[in-house]
Protein backbone atom coordinates (compact mmCIF):
# COMPACT_ATOMS: atom_id res chain seq x y z
CA UNK A 1 0.00 0.00 0.00
CA UNK A 2 2.84 2.38 0.78
CA UNK A 3 4.14 1.95 -2.76
CA UNK A 4 0.70 2.76 -4.20
CA UNK A 5 0.42 5.85 -2.00
CA UNK A 6 3.83 7.10 -3.16
CA UNK A 7 3.08 6.39 -6.84
CA UNK A 8 -0.13 8.44 -6.69
CA UNK A 9 1.57 11.59 -5.40
CA UNK A 10 3.96 14.00 -7.09
CA UNK A 11 7.62 13.15 -6.40
CA UNK A 12 8.16 16.28 -4.30
CA UNK A 13 5.36 15.41 -1.84
CA UNK A 14 6.23 13.51 1.32
CA UNK A 15 3.74 11.59 3.45
CA UNK A 16 4.15 11.30 7.21
CA UNK A 17 4.33 7.75 8.58
CA UNK A 18 1.16 8.19 10.66
CA UNK A 19 -0.63 9.47 7.55
CA UNK A 20 0.45 6.36 5.64
CA UNK A 21 -0.83 4.20 8.50
CA UNK A 22 -4.15 6.06 8.46
CA UNK A 23 -4.53 5.62 4.70
CA UNK A 24 -3.77 1.90 5.02
CA UNK A 25 -6.39 1.56 7.79
CA UNK A 26 -8.91 3.35 5.55
CA UNK A 27 -8.16 0.88 2.74
CA UNK A 28 -8.63 -2.07 5.09
CA UNK A 29 -11.95 -0.69 6.34
CA UNK A 30 -13.12 -0.02 2.77
CA UNK A 31 -12.28 -3.60 1.77
CA UNK A 32 -14.11 -4.91 4.85
CA UNK A 33 -17.15 -2.79 3.98
CA UNK A 34 -17.25 -3.93 0.34
CA UNK A 35 -16.64 -7.56 1.32
CA UNK A 36 -19.41 -7.51 3.89
CA UNK A 37 -21.93 -5.95 1.53
CA UNK A 38 -20.86 -8.30 -1.29
CA UNK A 39 -21.52 -11.21 1.05
CA UNK A 40 -24.98 -9.86 1.85
CA UNK A 41 -25.77 -9.45 -1.86
CA UNK A 42 -24.55 -12.99 -2.44
CA UNK A 43 -26.70 -14.34 0.41
CA UNK A 44 -29.80 -12.52 -0.87
CA UNK A 45 -29.30 -14.31 -4.19
CA UNK A 46 -28.90 -17.59 -2.26
CA UNK A 47 -25.41 -18.12 -3.69
CA UNK A 48 -22.48 -19.57 -1.81
CA UNK A 49 -19.64 -17.89 -3.70
CA UNK A 50 -19.17 -14.14 -4.01
CA UNK A 51 -18.89 -13.31 -7.70
CA UNK A 52 -17.61 -10.09 -9.32
CA UNK A 53 -21.23 -9.10 -9.99
CA UNK A 54 -21.88 -9.16 -6.24
CA UNK A 55 -19.00 -6.76 -5.65
CA UNK A 56 -20.29 -4.39 -8.34
CA UNK A 57 -23.78 -4.49 -6.82
CA UNK A 58 -22.28 -3.83 -3.37
CA UNK A 59 -20.53 -0.74 -4.71
CA UNK A 60 -23.86 0.51 -6.04
CA UNK A 61 -25.74 -0.23 -2.80
CA UNK A 62 -23.09 1.54 -0.73
CA UNK A 63 -23.22 4.68 -2.87
CA UNK A 64 -20.04 4.13 -4.88
CA UNK A 65 -21.87 3.80 -8.21
CA UNK A 66 -19.58 6.26 -9.94
CA UNK A 67 -16.71 3.80 -9.54
CA UNK A 68 -18.47 0.78 -11.06
CA UNK A 69 -17.32 1.48 -14.62
CA UNK A 70 -13.68 1.86 -13.58
CA UNK A 71 -13.81 -1.21 -11.32
CA UNK A 72 -15.39 -3.27 -14.09
CA UNK A 73 -12.69 -2.13 -16.54
CA UNK A 74 -9.98 -3.15 -14.04
CA UNK A 75 -11.72 -6.52 -13.60
CA UNK A 76 -11.81 -7.08 -17.37
CA UNK A 77 -8.12 -6.16 -17.63
CA UNK A 78 -7.34 -8.62 -14.82
CA UNK A 79 -9.21 -11.40 -16.69
CA UNK A 80 -7.23 -10.68 -19.85
CA UNK A 81 -3.90 -10.72 -17.98
CA UNK A 82 -4.83 -13.90 -16.13
CA UNK A 83 -5.82 -15.62 -19.36
CA UNK A 84 -2.57 -14.46 -20.99
CA UNK A 85 -0.54 -15.79 -18.02
CA UNK A 86 -2.27 -19.17 -18.14
CA UNK A 87 -1.63 -19.47 -21.88
CA UNK A 88 2.10 -18.91 -21.43
CA UNK A 89 2.42 -21.35 -18.56
CA UNK A 90 0.98 -19.60 -15.55
CA UNK A 91 2.76 -18.18 -12.57
CA UNK A 92 4.86 -21.31 -12.02
CA UNK A 93 6.40 -21.27 -15.47
CA UNK A 94 9.97 -20.06 -15.78
CA UNK A 95 9.60 -19.57 -19.51
CA UNK A 96 11.48 -22.79 -20.38
CA UNK A 97 9.47 -25.57 -21.94
CA UNK A 98 10.17 -29.18 -20.96
CA UNK A 99 9.70 -32.07 -23.27
CA UNK A 100 7.51 -34.88 -22.05
CA UNK A 101 10.60 -37.05 -21.52
CA UNK A 102 12.33 -34.31 -19.50
CA UNK A 103 9.22 -33.83 -17.39
CA UNK A 104 8.98 -37.59 -16.73
CA UNK A 105 12.67 -37.74 -15.78
CA UNK A 106 12.26 -34.76 -13.45
CA UNK A 107 9.21 -36.36 -11.88
CA UNK A 108 11.12 -39.61 -11.29
CA UNK A 109 14.01 -37.65 -9.75
CA UNK A 110 11.62 -35.87 -7.37
CA UNK A 111 9.95 -39.18 -6.47
CA UNK A 112 13.37 -40.68 -5.69
CA UNK A 113 14.25 -37.71 -3.45
CA UNK A 114 10.92 -38.03 -1.63
CA UNK A 115 11.46 -41.79 -1.13
CA UNK A 116 14.94 -41.10 0.23
CA UNK A 117 13.60 -38.55 2.71
CA UNK A 118 10.85 -40.94 3.82
CA UNK A 119 13.42 -43.74 4.32
CA UNK A 120 15.59 -41.62 6.57
CA UNK A 121 18.01 -40.63 3.88
CA UNK A 122 18.62 -44.15 2.58
CA UNK A 123 18.22 -44.23 -1.14
CA UNK A 124 16.08 -47.15 -2.18
CA UNK A 125 16.56 -47.76 -5.87
CA UNK A 126 13.41 -48.29 -7.82
CA UNK A 127 13.48 -49.90 -11.19
CA UNK A 128 11.76 -47.71 -13.77
CA UNK A 129 8.78 -49.34 -15.33
CA UNK A 130 9.17 -49.73 -19.05
CA UNK A 131 6.57 -48.05 -21.16
CA UNK A 132 5.70 -50.31 -24.12
CA UNK A 133 4.69 -47.26 -26.19
CA UNK A 134 8.25 -45.88 -25.97
CA UNK A 135 9.91 -49.11 -27.11
CA UNK A 136 10.52 -49.55 -30.80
Amino acid sequence: MTKIIKEMLPPDVRVARDTQDLLIECCVEFINLISSESNEVCNREEKRTIAPEHVLKALEVLGFGEYIEEVYAAYEQHKIETMHDSLKGGKWSNGAEMTEEEAAAEQQRMFAEARARMNGGAVVPKQPESDPSLES
